[in-house]
């Protein structure tokens, strides 16, 4: 069964099928091996389902979780079929992902009466932090929303480029102050200038650093505070960027961010490029936080609001 419609159009869904591929055929594969010649699941199944599991990534405690309930349908339903097996398997992945809260983004859309939705973005650096930004003020934009960029990584001046380059390509504006400039002066600086453009959105970029994790606590509070000296209940979102490619790394990247700050929703990059796609289903069951984005590819469209329905149809759909 598929969900086409309200979030996915037949463009998302093809690239999201395509930014899965490498994901699914390693896990489907594999899947397939399990259950070649076997008519009901039994203990060889579930070992072999555990492996293709663990390939793609899903994580030794999630995969404990999902093998533990298919155990429970199997002595429950007494017989169970390999073909049985599928959709079973898609049913429990589904109840693993978080659902995004009501207030969550559709279409690029954002909550009614917050203006403007202020998103403070955190990540270390090199998991596609600056660009997801710019994808997101890419869509956000296309969505007709007036965007907004605060370059408060003023620790590297790479940063500040990049997401100055960012700015111009998508026609947004960029608040920025020079290198070694205080991030919470820059954070109230473009949350103030939102509020006097009459933004519908802040996208707000911050430090990738993880070497001293209290210094990274103490500086996204500083930020979170100045900023609610404007707007009392800024910022609405604290999105955390993981590369998808990097697989468990990943997930102790998102325990230190969300040991330093009050993470809501996640973005996974670089799916496209990995076999290892299974980390979402691992980020999601660990953290309980909703992932609201996937990259999927490099073109800007490529940014996907997060469907955990159409996620796992494209996991299984090996002809897609």
């Amino acid at each position: 069964m598929s969900f086409l419609g309200k979030l996915f159009g037949k463009k998302e869904k093809e690239s999201l099928d395509q930014g899965l591929q490498k994901t699914k055929e390693n896990f489907l594969t594999k899947i397939t091996k399990a259950v070649v010649g076997k008519t009901t699941v039994d203990e060889e199944v579930l070992d072999s389902l555990e492996d293709a599991l663990v390939g793609a990534d899903v994580g030794i405690d999630t995969t404990v979780a999902i093998i533990s309930k298919i155990e429970e349908r199997v002595r429950r339903d007494k017989y169970v079929n390999t073909t049985d097996l599928n959709r079973i398997l898609q049913d429990e992945i589904r109840g693993l992902l978080v659902d995004a809260p009501e207030q969550s983004y559709k279409d690029f859309s954002t909550p009614t009466g917050t203006k403007p939705y202020v998103i403070l973005v955190v990540g270390v650096n090199g998991v596609g932090k600056t660009t997801t930004i710019g994808k997101l003020a890419y869509n956000f934009t296309k969505a007709g929303k007036q965007v907004l960029l605060g370059a408060a990584d003023t620790f590297r001046a790479a940063a500040v480029d990049q997401l100055t380059i960012w700015s111009e390509r998508t026609g947004v504006p960029i608040v920025k102050q020079p290198m070694g400039s205080d991030p919470a002066a820059v954070a109230f600086d473009t949350v103030q200038s939102g509020v006097a453009r009459g933004s519908d959105v802040v996208i707000i970029d911050t430090a990738g650093r993880l070497h001293n994790k209290a210094h990274l606590m103490d500086e996204l509070t500083k930020i979170k505070r100045v900023m609610q000296k404007f707007i009392a209940d800024a910022p609405h979102e604290v999105l955390l960027v993981l590369d998808g490619s990097t697989g468990q790394n990943a997930l102790e990247q998102a325990k230190h961010f969300i040991a330093a700050t009050d993470v809501t929703a996640i973005a996974v990059t670089k799916l496209d490029g990995t076999a290892r796609g299974g980390v979402v289903l691992a980020i999601a069951n660990q953290f309980k936080i909703p992932v609201k984005f996937i990259g999927v590819g490099e073109k800007m469209e490529d940014l996907l609001v997060f469907d955990k329905h159409e996620f796992v149809h494209s996991l299984f759909n090996l002809k897609a």
